[in-house]
């Protein structure tokens, strides 16, 4: 299994990277989000635009890093599924239905990081084995 240690890593960019684009083009269409987002009928869509671009943008860097990829997945799958449900209801419409199934299968898949975590390739595989490393000081 040691010469497939970086399907993680692979892993997590082929579900960080969507994560990240998709945040960033929120960015170069700030008044379309947040029309999109009041045509749905959420609350506060300029506040829900700030966290969608801080979740997408920041999870998916983190995501991809492999920083706190626990956390860090588990968040994003939440924002899935949350998406999924308020913004891909419309089962009549087989485009929705795609989408709904495509966001619910990317909260399965970083259901699997939060359980398993980030994987050898990993700025979390880094810090623990630093701190595994470090040198055990002693009080006098």
């Amino acid at each position: 299994m040691e010469r497939y240690k970086f399907l993680p890593l692979l892993g997590r960019v082929l579900l960080g990277a969507p994560f990240l684009m998709s945040g960033l083009g929120k960015l170069g269409a700030h008044a379309a989000t947040v029309g999109y987002i009041t045509a749905v009928g959420l609350p506060a869509p300029s506040l829900a635009y700030l966290v969608a671009v801080i979740v997408e943008v920041g999870g998916g860097l983190l995501l991809i890093s492999g920083y706190r990829a626990r956390p860090v997945s588990l968040i994003l799958a939440l924002f899935s599924f949350a998406t999924a449900v308020f913004f891909h209801h419309n089962f009549a419409d087989q485009n929705q239905m795609i989408h709904f199934l495509k966001n619910v299968m990317m909260a399965g898949g970083l259901l699997q990081i939060t359980y398993f975590g980030a994987g050898a390739f990993s700025l979390d595989s880094l810090r623990k084995v630093a701190g595994v490393r470090a040198p055990v000081s002693s009080v006098s």
